[in-house]
């Protein structure tokens, strides 16, 4: 069960956190915000990607997008999305829960730098129930701390005055 081995792994790695199960659904971002009562930037959402033939994780803001032109400069090749199966079966988190935690076989995990603009981050915890609240730096230690810059935070749009 993936729930099961995030908890495992957070125990063995980072026992001072807590995986927090939800009776609502935090399967979405705005799922993920509304329970947790944060922006949705917050939330740490974790894409599954192939470039160039290899697969790797990328946590970002829940309110960025994944950007063509600064992925291909990040990863040195145009970024694929992977379907749910195939997340699940090397991730063992279903679309909605997955995270960088608890994974059944190492991937290279890369933080993009959209996420330092906050002090605290919830990624999912392996559910579509389950989260792990964190400092970002703290998400950055436990994920091996490779920063790139792959994906475009939203405009912020300036009221007029």
């Amino acid at each position: 069960m993936s729930l099961a081995s995030v908890q495992a792994d957070l125990a063995a790695r980072a026992p001072d956190l807590m995986v927090e199960v939800t009776e609502h659904s935090t399967a979405t971002v705005q799922l993920a915000a509304d329970v947790h009562g944060v922006e949705p930037g917050q939330i740490a959402k974790t894409l599954c990607i192939r470039v160039n033939g290899e697969v790797l994780l990328l946590v970002t803001r829940g309110d960025a997008r994944l950007d063509n032109q600064k992925s291909k400069a990040a990863f040195g090749g145009r970024p694929r999305m992977l379907g749910a199966e195939e997340v699940e079966q090397l991730t063992s988190h279903q679309v909605g829960g997955v995270c960088p935690f608890g994974l059944p076989q190492p991937l290279p995990i890369y933080l993009d730098a959209s996420l330092k603009v906050y002090e605290l981050v919830i990624p999912a915890g392996g559910s579509t129930h389950a989260s792990v609240r964190l400092s970002v730096a703290r998400l950055a230690e436990l994920c091996g701390g490779k920063w790139v810059d792959a994906c475009q935070p939203p405009v912020e749009i300036a009221e007029a005055g």
